[in-house]
């Protein structure tokens, strides 16, 4: 392929490969912390898995919370240059994070690499679809989120080859990547200006959203140790709540708010980021719980519990590639709907036939490859027709909203699975503990496919008009 004439999409290839490389480390990260967090646990003696899912949870707050105000900034100042200062806040905080001395530094550290992160993914897709030409922007899109799918596929087996060193090495790793994308993003991504004026993004905003997003994460992992109708687990779900309200009427009002609500009346943007969160609840329930489960019930050590995971993963890119005949032969919003069935279908499996005594082929092996199916048709639908909503001018703004919505997915997800879990003392606990967090995660992907066939609706109401 030669290099476009247009001066505003430089080096296509090039962009891609740097887009494609802060993609997936931050990507990476998610599933390489996921099989690390046992590790870790016995490094930092005494943290229980409610302290340590910190580690994921504070990472996922700080990150849905930051993600809409770098969508909005980078659509002001201009995607390369928030792009860049994202990936460099990422890589630093990588490097810090493998140097933490206890739970709380890494934690902070964990916050910062949240905040890098949050101004490259929206950014990266915008400078995606900034480098390529209208016809080809939905293979464009489809291929952005086979990244996480690729990543999704080797992050199991690579945290687990990275924890049998030391489970420093799953942030370490991301410095040389994220050193040279930017060395190279410096010089090939897309130099288009961004909008000169106009208001700041609302950070007070931020702040309220990511307190109500914490609030509901502490209730939900507190909720077994508290009591379900204990006044402190009562008074943070209703401050979620009032702080959720606060928000959205912050946002109704303000000149610049973190999520334009205008955009939520789109019916189909609307209808894919409801089913994205709930999708994304019950995908991060399905890793934690698959992680946990291979490692305390089975005795997996890090690098086998990564190839046991793997063949779900992997199934994701060429699914995610390959569907795009189905997208245009059952429709999004069917399409979707089919992927959240498979992979409910791919968890009841495990409800019914995973027991005590390991059973890697019959057992776990069935339900990984039906939710990797699943993933691989539900995730780019949804990512994809939510961008297809958008028009040109919010793809930073409305592919940060959508990124948001997945995140709070995933601290809900990981927040409920925490608490449904618990710490069981015993084989045929720990069994029917497991059990109680995927019926959980069943749950979430069945309104995740109610939600898919809302898109479905809502797609043809617009293609009738």
């Amino acid at each position: 392929m030669t290099a476009p004439t247009d001066p505003a999409r430089p080096h296509r290839r090039a962009a891609f490969a740097v887009v494609a490389a802060a993609v997936f480390v931050s990507n990476l990260d998610l599933f390489i912390v996921n099989v690390a967090l046992p590790a870790m646990q016995r490094h930092f003696h005494g943290s229980s898995l409610a302290t340590l899912s910190w580690v994921l949870n504070g990472y996922a707050i700080v990150f849905a919370a930051l993600l809409v105000p770098a969508g909005r900034l980078a659509d002001r100042i201009g995607h390369r240059r928030v792009f860049l200062a994202g990936l460099a806040v990422f890589t630093t905080a990588s490097a810090l994070c493998a140097l933490a001395p206890a739970v709380g530094w890494l934690d902070a550290a964990r916050v910062v690499q949240a905040a890098g992160a949050a101004a490259l993914m929206p950014t990266s897709l915008a400078l995606l679809l900034d480098a390529t030409p209208p016809a080809e922007r939905p293979g464009a899109i489809r291929a952005w989120a086979s990244i996480g799918g690729i990543a999704a596929g080797l992050g199991p087996v690579l945290g687990g080859l990275l924890v049998e060193a030391d489970w420093r090495w799953v942030f370490i790793a991301n410095v040389p990547v994220g050193v040279a994308a930017i060395a190279l993003g410096a010089r090939v991504l897309p130099r288009l200006r961004g909008k000169e004026n106009g208001p700041l993004p609302d950070l007070f905003g931020a702040g309220l959203l990511t307190a109500a997003i914490a609030a509901l994460a502490v209730s939900l992992v507190k909720g077994d140790d508290w009591g379900w109708g204990s006044a402190r687990v009562l008074g943070g779900l209703l401050a979620a709540a009032l702080l959720s309200a606060w928000f959205l009427r912050r946002s109704a009002r303000h000149r610049a708010p973190i999520v334009e609500l205008p955009l939520l009346r789109v019916p189909s943007f609307a209808a894919a980021n409801t089913a994205a969160l709930l999708f994304t609840a019950a995908f991060a329930g399905m890793l934690l719980t698959s992680v946990l489960w291979c490692q305390q019930a089975w005795g997996y050590s890090a690098l086998r519990t990564g190839l046991a995971i793997a063949p779900g993963p992997l199934l994701v890119p060429p699914v995610a590639l390959g569907s795009a005949a189905l997208v245009r032969r059952l429709g999004p919003g069917r399409l979707a709907a089919l992927g959240t069935l498979l992979f409910a279908a791919g968890i009841g499996w495990w409800t019914t036939a995973i027991a005590v005594p390991p059973g890697y082929a019959t057992e776990l092996l069935p339900g990984m490859l039906l939710t990797g199916l699943g993933v691989g048709l539900t995730l780019p639908t949804l990512i994809g027709s939510a961008a297809a909503a958008l028009p040109p001018t919010r793809f930073a703004t409305g592919s940060a909203i959508t990124t948001m919505a997945r995140q709070v997915g995933a601290v809900v997800g990981v927040a409920l699975t925490v608490s449904l879990i618990g710490t069981p003392h015993g084989p045929q606990a720990a069994l029917d503990a497991f059990r109680r967090g995927w019926t959980a995660v069943i749950a979430a992907a069945l309104l995740a496919s109610a939600a898919s066939l809302v898109l479905a609706a809502a797609q043809r109401r617009a293609a009738a008009r």
